[in-house]
């Protein structure tokens, strides 16, 4: 019994030993992986430095060799003395020529094909407008062709409908309004002779026989008659094969218009079409949002401007208005432009205070679209801010003149909302990825 209990004694007072080996062990733990961590953060902060050391090359001085960042020469494999910012622009700068001279060319072909390529984009533009009044009287159970060709019957006598009235009113209006011309011209010639100029009979005379002449010289020549006899008759047959081509285009973009997106899109790679397809859709509803919203710009700066001329006692209203509404499809100048008709029909008319007080409601209408209905229907709609408009205008004119102009909005609002589209899914992408969870199935 005592020989057990003093066998037992030793092992119980172990047990206290034990413990302070076990603590030094986790303190020892513990020591070893906080160095582990100091000795990462002393490595990484290392790399950084090296990181940055190599970089320095982009104010101007070399590359280092060792960096990965410096360019390979061909041949040896030696690295050019040459500073990173100017390889980089290299490397940018020929990428976008090719750019550059690929657009060149894509314009170009477009405008050795101008008689097919311009009535073509007319009819996207018509079909974009009206494709919403088909599918409406196709829902009612009626066959989509028997409700294009409805639409296009409609549209059309629309079209000629407002020409009769605008022809009209032109030719009733006509010879009073060239009587009222001829005696604004003599009133210019007295303001010439008793203004401030201080013209006389001789100098007037003088310049009115000089521009009879250059008139008649331009049209003396036989040659020059038939020359011009051509261009107008080859200008003539360019506008009646353009008015049937937008004619038979219109009718099959609103009949068989998902039929022929399907096979633009079979065009493209296959790993490309589902991509192709979407930014397509995208384009396709900002241009239907883009013409909605300048019709009804263009339907308010007409009738706007109309109303001022109307109550002015301006002649040729309707054809004022006609003249508004087709040149608001220019945005923003289009309409203004074509206003100034209007001041000069008043000027012709009314006299010059007329005129000034015609001048101020057209730059009011121009007022209202510029404030109120752009920022609500193309900022809104289209998401286009009006400088990106006006330089598109511009660009447009430069590159096509008034076709140019007509285009560039739209085709500006179809590129802007591809790329917009394109973006949100790329981030998309990167947030799905950084979150851990697979990408979103595009569609």
């Amino acid at each position: 019994m005592n020989d057990s209990e003093r066998s037992e004694g030793p092992a119980e007072d172990a047990v206290p030993d034990a413990v302070p080996d076990e603590g030094a062990a986790i303190a020892r733990s513990r020591r070893e992986r906080l160095d582990e961590l100091v000795e990462r953060m002393r490595a990484t902060a290392r790399r950084d430095l090296a990181t940055l050391d190599e970089r320095q090359g982009v104010l101007g001085d070399p590359v280092p060799a060792s960096s990965r960042y410096a360019a390979v020469a061909p041949g040896d494999g030696t690295p050019p003395n040459v500073p990173y910012g100017v390889s980089l622009a290299a490397s940018w700068g020929w990428r976008l020529l090719v750019i550059a001279a690929a657009a060149f060319g894509v314009m170009w072909l477009l405008g050795y094909f101008s008689s097919i390529t311009v009535p073509i984009a007319i009819a996207l533009l018509v079909a974009a407008l009206v494709r919403p009044f088909v599918d409406r009287i196709e829902a009612l159970r009626i066959p989509r062709a028997l409700a294009t060709l409805m639409v296009m019957i409609f549209g059309i006598g629309a079209v000629v409908g407002m020409l009769t009235l605008v022809g009209q009113q032109v030719s009733t209006q006509f010879d009073d309004l060239r009587t009222k011309v001829v005696d604004g011209l003599q009133e210019i010639q007295d303001w010439a002779r008793t203004g401030p100029l201080g013209l006389s009979d001789a100098q007037l005379n003088s310049w009115i026989d000089r521009a009879t002449r250059t008139i008649e010289e331009w049209g003396s020549s036989g040659t020059g008659i038939v020359d011009r006899v051509t261009e107008l008759g080859t200008t003539v047959t360019h506008v009646l094969a353009g008015f049937f081509i937008v004619l038979f285009a219109t009718y099959f973009f609103l009949y068989h218009g998902g039929r022929i997106w399907d096979w633009v899109v079979r065009l493209f790679p296959r790993n490309a079409r589902e991509h192709a397809d979407r930014s397509g859709r995208v384009a396709w509803w900002s241009l239907t949002a883009f013409v909605r919203a300048t019709v009804l710009v263009a339907l308010v700066d007409a009738v706007g401007i109309a109303l001022v001329a109307w109550l002015l006692g301006v002649p040729l209203v309707l054809a004022i208005a006609t003249l508004v509404f087709l040149g608001a499809f220019i945005p923003i100048v289009g309409a203004f432009v074509s206003g100034l008709v209007a001041v000069l029909v008043a000027l012709v008319a009314q006299g010059p205070w007329v005129a000034l007080i015609m001048l101020a409601g057209v730059v009011a209408v121009q007022q209202i679209e510029a404030h109120i209905l752009q920022p609500f229907l193309m900022g809104h709609l289209v998401q286009l801010h009006p400088l990106a408009i006006i330089l598109a205008i511009a660009a447009g004119v430069t590159v096509a003149g008034i076709v140019g102009a007509l285009l560039a909005v739209p085709i500006t609002a179809c590129v802007n909302a591809i790329v917009r589209d394109l973006a949100s899914r790329a981030e998309a992408v990167r947030t799905a990825r950084a979150a851990g969870d697979a990408p979103p199935e595009p569609g």
